[in-house]
């Protein structure tokens, strides 16, 4: 039965459990798209979810002909799906668009670059195909994210009927970090981009980064206005695909976090539970916390040595305070991913060598990935530490002033995407310049009270102001309008 309503993504809600007896147990899924998606999808009984097979028990699933209503799960050939998530995803676009190549070293784009690149294709193309076969006629479609950036030109092509979005939840790289992929693979992933009706960023910043980058021989004009949520959009006509000349419309659609449902599950009695081991750990002292995956672009290494800094030049803070730094394993399959999570670990330890007593560690440093914890920690957050290099939201800069419960001093990155929203009650910071962070952190730290709480509230309101439902709602009552 086709679908007026479908949906793209990398990773699905769920995912299945093979045990060793054979039989197939289902979970949710994980990750801070799949619960925005799942969300928002609440309440579209028609809405199918179309992802790949990722574990072994999602490849039994499928050969077993195992689905839940409303997903289908797509068996890619394991190989092909390393070398498109691992080689070309995590190792090359994320790299790109994050800024993170140690230029001298890399990129390195060769035969075994091509070899993987044609994974990539061979995945999207996958993807598509299964899009094209279960829409309706006229159907909405909309891609989730990187992974899947060739998806709207290849279902284009196939499906010129279908409305398509595509959304980047990372940022969008400039001009010149584009520039330095192969001219034939830099134009292959723009026109499958262009393939869509809309584009979604969650600023206008990588909206503009994009259209820059978009200006290529065939693209012929940008047009300008204001998407549904008020914030600037730009159109750029082409024509390449089937049909008259087409205008993808690029706009800014900004993910906030649904208030009322955090903080019902930051009150669950597991969270209770960890606060109150927590709070017997940290005692009466002031917190700074962090909520992070070891992921590059964090800068979570930076962020620990502005708490060294921190603790080296105003020692009035020693046995004062307590660094909370949840720092959740991400894509071990990647040595340097590996490295950098030893690195972490590593340079906590010397803070606590350096600074600690017998009665007080400076730096509490979880790796397990304990979403309880995290909440806990959220409660009783007097600042929060938020100092990525480059990203797309950064939805744990909205989340820990929603759920703090005597207010938090917000030290962002301006790096972030959630700082053109929340700039005007957070204390911005480079997130190269330690001695800056340094300087907020002591200012956040030393900052009223009642001044504290009253941003707190304006971060929380700025932070709710477009939850997961209305974010996907506003795409895709733009989509519908835009071929209506």
């Amino acid at each position: 039965m086709s679908s007026p309503l479908l949906v793209a993504a990398n990773r699905g809600p769920l995912s299945y459990d093979l045990s060793a007896d054979g039989t197939l147990g289902a979970r949710r899924g994980g990750g801070g798209l799949v619960s925005g998606l799942s969300a928002a999808l609440d309440g579209q009984p028609d809405a199918l979810w179309i992802c790949a097979a990722l574990s072994e028990g999602d490849r039994e699933a499928v050969r077993r002909g195992v689905s839940e209503p409303g997903v289908r799960m797509l068996a890619i050939d394991p190989d092909v799906y390393h070398d498109a998530y691992n080689g070309i995803s995590n190792s090359v676009l994320w790299f790109t668009h994050h800024g993170l190549y140690d230029v001298p070293h890399e990129p390195v784009f060769d035969a075994e670059f091509r070899r993987r690149w044609e994974s990539y294709r061979t995945y999207n193309r996958a993807f598509a195909e299964a899009l094209a076969a279960e829409a309706d006629g006229g159907a909405a479609v909309l891609v989730q994210d990187y992974q899947l950036s060739l998806v709207p030109g290849m279902l284009r092509e196939l499906r010129p009927d279908l409305r398509i979005s595509h959304f980047t939840h990372t940022p969008w790289a400039t001009s010149d970090e584009m520039r330095m992929l192969p001219e034939d693979i830099r134009e292959e992933l723009l026109w499958g981009l262009l393939g869509a009706d809309e584009l979604g960023f969650h600023t206008g910043v990588w909206v503009s980064a994009f259209v820059n980058s978009a200006q290529i021989d065939s693209a012929t004009g940008v047009a300008w206005g204001l998407s549904p949520t008020g914030d600037p959009w730009r159109g750029v006509d082409h024509r390449r695909y089937p049909g008259p000349r087409r205008s993808t419309r690029a706009a800014a659609y900004p993910l906030g976090v649904d208030g009322e449902e955090l903080r019902q599950l930051a009150h669950r009695p597991e969270v209770d539970d960890r606060l109150a081991a927590l709070r017997a750990e940290v005692g009466d002292r002031k917190t700074i916390v962090r909520v992070d995956r070891t992921e590059l672009s964090k800068n979570i290494l930076r962020g620990l040595l502005a708490y060294r800094e921190l603790l080296a030049t105003h020692p009035e803070w020693h046995d004062r305070v307590v660094h909370l730094a949840s720092a959740y394993p991400s894509r071990q399959d990647l040595a340097v991913y590996r490295d950098y999570t030893a690195a972490v670990s590593r340079l906590a330890g010397e803070i606590n060598a350096e600074f600690g007593t017998a009665d007080w560690r400076p730096v509490l440093v979880s790796v397990q990935d304990d979403f309880a914890r995290s909440l806990a920690a959220y409660r009783m957050a007097d600042v929060a530490l938020i100092n990525p290099l480059r990203d797309g939201m950064n939805l744990v800069a909205k989340e820990i002033p929603v759920v703090s419960e005597q207010g938090c001093a917000l030290v962002l990155s301006k790096g972030a995407g959630a700082y053109m929203e929340l700039r005007e009650d957070a204390l911005g910071v480079n997130p190269f310049d330690v001695s800056e962070t340094a300087r907020a952190l002591h200012e956040a730290l030393s900052m009223p009270a009642g001044e504290r709480a009253e941003r707190t509230k304006r971060l929380a309101a700025a932070a709710t102001a477009l939850p997961p439902a209305a974010w996907f709602r506003a795409q895709l009552d733009a989509l519908r309008e835009a071929q209506s």
